[in-house]
């Protein structure tokens, strides 16, 4: 259980968990419990927000009434005096169990087209509560739900921060393929270049197999093969741009020499803990500083255009061909294939309530 109580103790939000999963053609209900006592409200309502929202600034650089931060969706409900009651789940119950007969109930529905819990790296110098994507639910004092005129101390309220989670489908389907077959000048026959991956999803930390097959046809020599994944973070706001950036990159020392064929399984592992310095670089939200990983790939019935941030990976395959002939030790072109990649954490066991 988690709670959080305001200063004066009028008021006490708690919650069973922080993390809620998005099954992508539904999301887990948001349910919790306020705890009030209604000898300080002073004739005031007690009110419950959950928000998603952007920050693309510290809250450090919230200045002369600027703020850095733009909700994508949120829903306020009225727990106090009640409104309605909410049909009570195994979590509410519980949860009104523990804090008795000053609970009210409350839970959200969240829609399926909001993004993902992310946030962006940091760089080594900076400070404050890094930008990305964050959910979050705020018990408070207020006259009024949404009044944009009247103060709400921060005495008067208390908030929890939650994460929107996906984990990876159970079933795994054979892997995406792709070729190309590339012809060079001075040579009347092509290199072909085919790559395939193993399976569709890949877990965090689990090696990568690359399938390679290469039928050099040429006079020329394919000197390497370079393996690597990008990551493809799309910032979907008041415009849409995509970063890409390289989370992983290994060259093998394989030649291919003319008129020759090769076929070999490669492996790399994208890492976050080989990545700690890239600024901007997507990872899955956290809460507080506990150790995250490459942020998951967001799963999308596709139906709806979400805001927020949107992340993809690729796998690219590069093969290095000399120019051969009396030019051989130029390099000549580079062939290239690329993979969709589903990069994401499996699904963990069900913890049942006490």
């Amino acid at each position: 259980m988690f709670q959080i109580i305001t200063k004066d103790e009028h008021i006490a939000l708690y919650l069973g968990k922080r993390d809620f999963v998005d099954h992508v053609d539904s999301v887990e209900v948001v349910d919790g419990v306020v705890k009030v006592d209604p000898s300080g409200l002073n004739g005031r309502k007690v009110y419950v927000y959950l928000a998603c929202a952007f920050r693309y600034g510290s809250e450090d650089l919230d200045v002369i009434g600027l703020s850095f931060r733009r909700d994508i969706w949120i829903k306020r409900v009225q727990v106090y005096p009640p409104t309605e009651t909410p049909a009570k789940t195994p979590m509410m119950e519980s949860l009104l169990k523990k804090v008795g007969d000053q609970g009210y109930p409350f839970s959200f529905q969240m829609p399926t087209d909001l993004p993902c819990s992310v946030s962006l790296q940091p760089g080594p110098g900076d400070s404050g509560k890094a930008c990305g994507v964050d959910f979050e639910v705020k018990a408070f004092l207020a006259n009024a739900a949404d009044n944009a005129d009247e103060v709400i101390e921060k005495k008067d309220t208390c908030r929890l921060m939650i994460r929107k989670i996906q984990f990876a489908p159970a079933n795994n389907k054979a892997g995406p393929k792709a070729e190309i077959s590339k012809q060079f000048m001075m040579s009347d026959k092509p290199v072909h270049l085919e790559a395939a991956l193993e399976k569709e999803i890949y877990y965090h930390g689990d090696p990568i197999s690359v399938s390679v097959k290469i039928n050099n046809e040429t006079t020329k020599t394919v000197k390497k093969i370079k393996v690597s994944v990008e990551q493809l973070t799309n910032v979907a706001l008041y415009c849409s741009d995509t970063y890409v950036k390289d989370v992983c990159c290994q060259e093998f020392a394989e030649t291919v020499n003319a008129n020759s064929t090769f076929e070999k399984t490669l492996q790399i592992i994208p890492l976050l803990s080989n990545n700690k310095e890239k600024r901007g670089l997507a990872v899955d939200g956290r809460l507080k500083d506990e150790d995250t990983n490459l942020a998951s790939t967001t799963l999308s019935q596709g139906e709806k255009e979400m805001q927020g941030i949107i992340i993809s990976y690729k796998v690219k395959v590069n093969l290095s061909v000399s120019s051969g002939g009396l030019l051989g030790g130029l390099t000549g072109s580079d062939v290239t294939v690329e993979l969709p990649l589903t990069l994401m954490s499996p699904k963990p066991a069900e913890v049942k309530l006490d």
